[in-house]
């Protein structure tokens, strides 16, 4: 199930603006937009600021026609509300129950996860130079905390387990962990083979409490 995001106090007001510029033949002062809602000039105004700083409105000037300072006018910019409503949690529901149809999905999410761990580390750190097995733990634990999962290391002190106290897709891995949890596990291999770790995870453990996933780290594989 999905939340929508909660409309604005002022998103029906906000919103006859908008549809105003987007109607009008031309740019429009402030003056005439208030005159022609039959609202305050200074509504008019807070409105618009709102228009221009999500990417909706943008501000001109007209010829001034006199001595002084041209007019500010308003139009609209042909663009989708930034501000709008999302639904990722659904987009991420169809693409899991697609790939959980194909032949083996938890190698194709695997290698897709390791792409996406190399591409996160090499942001992340810049270089993928080899560093000391502790340095590349820290890393991860760094990246994973970025990513939302709430990494901490075993309390017992184990320092082969890394705890992950949240998931960023707790939803849809608690019905589709055959396909999440391994895209979560090619994440923290990619990022350890971009850092040239002699470590890797060679195993996810999902939900093995309630609120604890727990990464296994072990030597990485020579070749």
């Amino acid at each position: 199930m999905t939340t929508a995001r909660p409309s604005r106090p002022d998103s029906g007001r906000r919103g006859e603006v908008l549809r105003l510029l987007r109607e009008a033949g031309g740019p429009m002062a402030i003056t005439e937009i208030a005159e022609r809602l039959g609202i305050h000039v200074n509504t008019a105004r807070f409105h618009l600021e709102s228009l221009v700083g999500n990417g909706q409105a943008e501000r001109t000037t007209g010829g001034s026609g006199g001595p002084g300072r041209p007019p500010q006018l308003f139009r609209a910019v042909r663009r989708m509300d930034p501000q709008g409503a999302r639904h990722f949690q659904v987009l991420a529901e169809v693409f899991a129950e697609a790939i959980a149809t194909e032949p083996d999905p938890g190698a194709r999410v695997l290698e897709a996860g390791r792409f996406w761990g190399r591409r996160q580390a090499s942001a992340a750190t810049g270089t993928d130079d080899a560093s000391e097995p502790a340095e590349d733990v820290g890393r991860l634990m760094r990246l994973l905390d970025d990513l939302g999962f709430a990494p901490e290391r075993d309390t017992a002190g184990d320092a082969s387990r890394i705890g992950l106290r949240q998931c960023p897709f707790l939803e849809l891995a608690v019905g589709r962990s055959d396909v999440v949890c391994p895209v979560h596990l090619g994440l923290m291999q990619g990022a350890m083979q971009s850092w040239a770790s002699p470590l890797t995870v060679d195993r996810l453990e999902p939900f093995a409490e309630p609120d604890l996933c727990v990464a296994h780290l072990a030597p990485a594989e020579t070749s």
